[in-house]
């Protein structure tokens, strides 16, 4: 794992298809809590605050936590091995979902191809 500055990591980012991926994850359960978007808008805002900031069609900037009081702090971003998604390690300060649930994948319908 390579070490970056904010501007390496930011400049090492592939923005040519549009909006990246960030897959969020809790750093002390590693469960998966949500998915969302981030521009380079949104991802300087989130090194800068260390806290995550998103891009969504429908709110457009939006600061996670801003209206709920569960911010996700960050502790790492990782690049995916062709930079165009991010792992965020997070520690949450409560539900990451806006539905007040820990993660955006619980009590949804699910398939197993498992017997």
């Amino acid at each position: 794992m390579d070490k970056v500055n904010e501007n390496d990591f930011i400049n090492s980012c592939d923005f040519s298809k549009g909006l990246i991926p960030v897959v969020v994850q809790d750093g002390k359960t590693k469960e998966v809590l949500m998915l969302a978007y981030a521009d380079e808008e949104a991802l300087e805002k989130t090194i800068e605050t260390k806290q995550m900031w998103f891009l969504s069609r429908s709110r457009g900037l939006w600061h996670k936590g801003d209206t709920s009081g569960n911010f996700l702090d960050i502790k790492s971003l990782h690049l995916d091995c062709d930079n165009d998604s991010i792992l965020a390690i997070v520690n949450p300060q409560g539900p990451a979902c806006h539905r007040g649930t820990v993660t955006c994948f619980m009590d949804t319908p699910t398939f197993s191809a498992e017997e």
